[in-house]
């Protein structure tokens, strides 16, 4: 079955299957010849296709089930023209967390779609820091990878950015992937844990947070001991997420 959607989808993309093996980085007719031969594709491949071409829905591929790309509304795509909401910041002690080890591993794209795990799209700041309007969509074109992430099924994570700077270091270092999960209810804030915020002037920051000297601030705080806190009045702020994980290189 899975060759046979592979060759659905290289009819729909026009292309022949030599360019599609030179795309994938398989041999000249080798996969004419798995074809004919029904064979299999390796899962290496499998992943060479899901890099190469990220339109494709992975769960179609594998079983057939669902459309053969991924959803992606036309009218979901433009987040800059969304209204933007107010944030009221509610200073109870509610708390969410999600239970997760302290290093993530990545899985193959093929695995993860048999195992009922959904890629997490990696977006630019510019992007990202549309979260804080009303109905927050990516646009495909803003995702600069998918990762795959075992250990956050039980995490809710709306995207994943970049980190910049060094204001968070040794907690961040400088170009470290975080996972962000949306609060759409400002009382689950977890005091002095990081959070990413939306601001109308600054943009996206990367602070823990505590609450100000008054309910019209919040506290922004860096593990970088030479960056002083500093605060942000909440008419400033757009949208706050929980940073829920990282993917980082030593």
């Amino acid at each position: 079955m899975v060759l046979e959607n592979v060759k659905k989808f290289i009819d729909y993309k026009g292309i022949s299957i030599a360019e599609f093996e030179r795309n994938i980085g398989m041999s000249n007719n080798s996969f004419r010849k798995s074809l004919n031969n029904k064979g299999n594709i390796g899962s290496d491949k499998l992943e060479n296709i899901l890099k190469v071409y990220p339109e494709i829905n992975a769960s179609w591929l594998l079983t057939g089930e669902g459309t053969m790309l991924k959803d992606i509304k036309s009218s979901d795509c433009n987040i800059k023209s969304k209204s933007v909401k107010h944030i009221s910041i509610d200073y109870g002690t509610s708390n969410v967390s999600c239970v997760m080890s302290d290093k993530p591993e990545a899985i193959p794209f093929a695995e993860a779609a048999r195992n009922g795990l959904h890629p997490i799209p990696l977006v630019t700041q510019q992007a990202a820091a549309g979260f804080g309007n009303g109905d927050f969509s990516i646009e495909e074109a803003d995702v600069k990878e998918y990762y795959v992430i075992p250990k956050f099924k039980y995490c809710h994570v709306d995207f994943m950015i970049e980190v910049s700077g060094l204001s968070m270091y040794p907690h961040f270092n400088s170009g470290d992937v975080i996972a962000c999960s949306i609060l759409r209810n400002t009382q689950f804030i977890q005091w002095n844990k990081c959070h990413v915020i939306a601001t109308r002037e600054q943009g996206i920051l990367v602070k823990r947070i505590m609450p100000g000297e008054d309910k019209k601030h919040l506290r922004a705080i860096s593990d970088n001991k030479e960056y002083p806190p500093f605060d942000i009045p909440v008419d400033e702020i757009t949208g706050i997420a929980v940073v829920v994980g990282s993917v980082g290189l030593e």
